[in-house]
């Protein structure tokens, strides 16, 4: 995933190519007894939370030498020799034994209150993530594992799935390539690196701008004009999306409207056009030098519709479905531009502008009303109930564990039913200088099975920057910043839930997909009367929870025009899959050609050129945009055909949790959700449910 995709690449995901000794652990020991003495014992969690920057460059250096001892070992058995017991189950009891360790690395990058301990941690997560990106292409230690395969040794679907994923994860690495080959992918990966990094920081330009005059910008809100740099009597408006989004959303007068959204779609201009075009070339390269036919089919092959090809019949039967929903949303703006300007000729510029009117008209909502209703604490306090109604779990703060700042707090997790031990998890929500910025979930501790019978814990870190108390009082958040933090602990309690035998099938370490699947499923809890109530009570009064009335705007303002921003995003991730699956493709070209059809006839805005904007497809999301609306998909059918009508149904939530989060990934996740529903999933559920409450 884009910033959080790389955030998580070693945070949480050290797979089998981090492996290192089971000795670590006693090598660690001496660094960090002093510290243990001080913590409270955890059943099953051995992750160590408090690491000074020397306790840090200590272990990754332990963790860097047993590594490289243990694929040294691996690599030396010889090929008619191979076994699960000399090969794989070394891999994957190492594997469970050091992650806790690296994460003890690089954890505190994200959250410690020293600037030692986070650079100290900064410069280990880069050495470790070179150090295991040379272990994933070690063809000495490739090929035994690959001639332990073609021995064909009977072992547990878990154990193959476990092999497999080995297997390809070297290949992709390049692993079975000569040496010189090695070379060409390095100089064509890093040239790929500089050329995305250059085109964000061209879209990042934040020097370039219009000067505008006052009755240019009729109808934006004096809050917005008041933030405007005035330059001899006019408004220097940036082409940032913090001064273009309101423009669109707001003024009143089309001509300056149109301009903005021409000059905000040049914003790149011809370089980045160029430097896409060049991207997708070398991408292509990259994706045959690993025997790939293009890299649309190398970036998927991990996830869940495995091929180019199912994703562009997913797109374009999404696409052909909403047209209906599509056009009755686009009438409507329409004919609030007909009312407005006496004019029914719709453009892109038009989109935004009237949306915006519409929703205003047809949804009775003031969101700075809405945000007294949620006090950080009563949220969490929420939150955290309805998760164990409704997956039957027991949380229980543990007061006196040792954390890395006072503010952070600890609980762990068990199964209500049975009383057994399920994991921990931390929550640091409060911001502080130098923590990491945004929400998200980190995994602390995966849970497996240990050779000696031992069951490791799943342990997560759930952060976020939500303000603090002022004057006595919690403090406020936004409704978006409450479904953010309802998402991410979705991440938390999947990842808690996971009863795989392997490490790297932990809830974090899913194929993306699949990941955010039970997240957006959970997300729906936000927006439905019962569970709102749950979380919610006015900060003066908490006892008044917010209306039922508000509850319904609210989920009216998420579905409203539902389908044509939907269009939008298929547009999107129709280019996306297009370039990355033929060659040599005009990617202006395709762009013109493609609008009128996907957008309804909505033509693309003459000058405009989307190709030198598109940051998704620049770095981060590379021939998989399509992730987000698959998922949705998938959630929005588990929603309807299993919760829809009973939120709160512990039983529906307890198979749930065994069914679909307890697996991980050691399963394939489209056999996963099939066998849930007693069906393969189906785009209807999806549409319906967005048409419902578009209009």
């Amino acid at each position: 995933m884009s910033l959080r995709r790389r955030e998580r690449r070693v945070i949480a995901a050290a797979g089998a190519a981090a492996l290192v000794a089971v000795g670590l652990n006693l090598a660690f020991s001496a660094v960090a007894a002093h510290r243990r003495r001080k913590r409270r014992e955890l059943p099953g969690f051995t992750a160590q939370v408090n690491l000074s920057a020397a306790d840090i460059k200590r272990l990754a250096d332990r963790v860097v030498s047993k590594s490289k001892e243990t694929y040294d070992a691996v690599a030396a058995v010889p090929l008619d020799k191979v076994s699960f017991s000399n090969v794989i189950a070394p891999l994957a009891e190492l594997d469970a034994q050091q992650f806790p360790l690296v994460q003890a690395c690089v954890l505190p990058r994200m959250v410690s209150p020293s600037d030692d301990v986070r650079r100290a941690s900064a410069e280990a997560e880069k050495r470790l993530d070179s150090h295991f990106q040379q272990c994933r292409q070690r063809e000495d230690v490739y090929r035994v594992i690959k001639a332990f395969t073609q021995k064909g040794e009977r072992i547990g679907l878990e154990a193959t799935r476990f092999v497999q994923c080995m297997v390809r994860e070297f290949e992709r690495n390049g692993a079975k390539l000569t040496q010189s080959k090695k070379t060409e992918m390095e100089k064509l990966k890093s040239h790929i690196d500089d050329l995305s990094l250059k085109y964000i920081q061209s879209l990042n330009d934040s020097t370039k701008f219009l000067l505008l005059n006052e009755e240019d910008l009729a109808g934006m809100p004096l809050e917005f004009l008041k933030e405007l740099e005035n330059t001899n009597g006019k408004w220097k408006v940036l082409l940032t999306s913090y001064h273009v989004t309101p423009i669109l959303e707001h003024c009143k007068v089309g001509s300056t409207r149109k301009l903005i959204a021409v000059a905000y779609g040049q914003k790149g201009g011809k370089e980045n056009i160029a430097i896409l075009e060049k991207l997708v070339q070398l991408r292509h390269r990259l994706a045959r030098l690993l025997g790939y036919p293009n890299y649309a089919d190398y970036a998927i092959e991990p996830r869940m519709p495995r091929t180019s090809r199912k994703v562009l019949e997913f797109l374009e039967e999404m696409s052909e479905q909403l047209n209906g929903l599509a056009n009755r949303e686009l009438s409507v703006l329409k004919d609030l531009k007909m009312k407005e300007e006496g004019d029914a000729q719709f453009s892109v510029e038009d989109l935004l502008y009237y949306m915006k009117r519409a929703e205003e008209l047809k949804v009775d909502l003031d969101i700075g009303e809405i945000k007294q209703f949620f006090p950080v604490d009563l949220v969490i306090s929420g939150i955290l109930k309805m998760f164990q109604d409704l997956f039957a779990l027991r949380f229980e703060e543990m007061k006196d564990a040792e954390t890395w700042h006072d503010t952070v707090r600890l609980f762990s997790v068990w199964d209500a039913s049975s009383s057994d031990l399920l994991g921990y998890f931390f929550l640091d929500i409060f911001s502080r200088e130098g923590k990491y910025a945004h929400t998200c979930v980190v995994a602390l501790q995966n849970g497996c099975l240990c050779s000696n019978g031992t069951r490791k814990v799943p342990v997560a870190v759930l952060l976020s920057q939500c303000p603090k108390e002022f004057d006595g009082n919690s403090a406020l958040l936004r409704f978006p910043e409450v479904v953010r933090i309802f998402h991410e602990f979705s991440h938390v309690v999947h990842h808690i839930s996971n009863r795989a035998t392997f490490s790297r099938f932990s809830g974090l370490q899913l194929e993306g997909d699949f990941a955010e699947i039970p997240s957006l499923l959970l997300e729906n809890w936000c927006y439905e009367n019962i569970s709102l109530k749950m979380m919610s009570g006015f900060h003066q009064d908490i006892t008044k929870s917010i209306t039922s009335e508000a509850c319904q705007s609210l989920k009216r303002r998420r579905d409203i025009f539902a389908g044509l921003k939907l269009k939008q995003e298929i547009l999107l991730c129709l280019v996306d899959q297009i370039i990355h699956t033929g060659e040599n493709v005009n990617i202006d070209d395709l762009i013109k050609d493609l609008h009128p059809k996907v957008m309804l006839g909505i033509p693309l805005l003459e000058g405009n050129s989307p190709a030198s904007c598109f940051p998704r497809i620049a770095i981060g999301y590379d021939a998989v945009c399509y992730s987000y609306i698959w998922s949705e998909v998938f959630a929005a059918d588990l929603f309807a055909s299993k919760f829809k009508d009973d939120l709160l149904n512990q039983h529906a939530g307890l198979r749930f949790r065994n069914k679909v989060l307890a697996p991980g990934g050691s399963k394939n996740p489209l056999d996963i959700i099939s066998d849930y529903l007693g069906r393969e999933p189906s785009l209807q559920a999806f549409i319906q449910s967005r048409t419902r409450n578009s209009l």
